[in-house]
């Protein structure tokens, strides 16, 4: 890539990362404008009334014949009940966003390899993001990894106060194999599964849904999608 490409490069990066809410809402706004119905309620609720499955929500039970469960690091919280329990592992990270010092400026993201952190400029400041964290999902956070990297990052770029009081943490989904689950739970008809992308959900996620479209509806999907099948952990 050219000096050039590298620059609107990093310019679209940093308005997806800042405009994720807002992507997200325009998406939602477009569901409904197709006809689309959303509800609010527990998803631990899902159970089955045949020949549906049935959720419960703030505007009454819901029922359907096909269910896409897509709760990431959350979906054992539901499925476990339901005697499905494949082996999902957890990654944690942290970023925290500082203001510059000065007239300091960063125009694309940076990666410390070597360190293992990565800066990256963002409306609310430049955000420095850590490594994984293996660690139960709902432990409480240790964000030591910050108190390492830091040093460094601050001799790289100058880097000012936080602007956060403490570092976000997020919990990313992962089975061994670094592939997501897609397709149908098993022994389970009309359920289907959707999570375990790990650090990959946003950008995967379209091609997940297409996926899981697909089969649901017993269209070709444009994919094979055995690799993704649950059933390669009970097997």
């Amino acid at each position: 890539m050219d000096p050039e490409e590298v620059r609107r490069f990093a310019a679209e990066l940093k308005r997806f990362n800042t405009d994720v809410q807002a992507r997200a809402s325009s998406l939602q706004s477009r569901f409904a404008a197709l006809g689309g119905l959303s509800f609010s309620g527990d998803a631990r609720s899902l159970h089955r009334v045949d020949p549906h499955w049935r959720v419960d929500t703030t505007a009454g039970p819901v029922d359907a014949g096909d269910v896409v469960v897509a709760l990431g690091p959350w979906a054992p919280d539901l499925l476990g009940p339901l005697g499905i329990r494949l082996p999902l592992a957890v990654k944690r990270g942290y970023h925290r966003h500082f203001k510059p010092e000065g007239n300091a400026a960063l125009s694309r993201p940076v990666l410390d390899a070597e360190n293992g952190y990565c800066m990256t400029p963002m409306e609310q400041g430049i955000r420095v993001t850590t490594g994984a964290e293996f660690a139960p999902r709902d432990a409480p956070p240790t964000p030591v990894q910050f108190d390492l990297v830091l040093p460094r990052a601050r001799g790289l770029f100058a880097l000012g106060e936080p602007v956060e009081a403490q570092p976000w943490m997020g919990a990313r989904p992962c089975f061994a194999d670094s592939l997501p689950v897609i397709g149908p739970a098993p022994e389970r008809r009309g359920l289907w599964l959707a999570y375990g992308h790990g650090h990959w959900g946003l950008t995967l996620g379209p091609a997940t849904g297409r996926l899981i479209a697909e089969m649901i509806t017993g269209a070709t999907p444009f994919c094979d999608p055995a690799p993704y099948s649950a059933e390669r952990f009970t097997r």
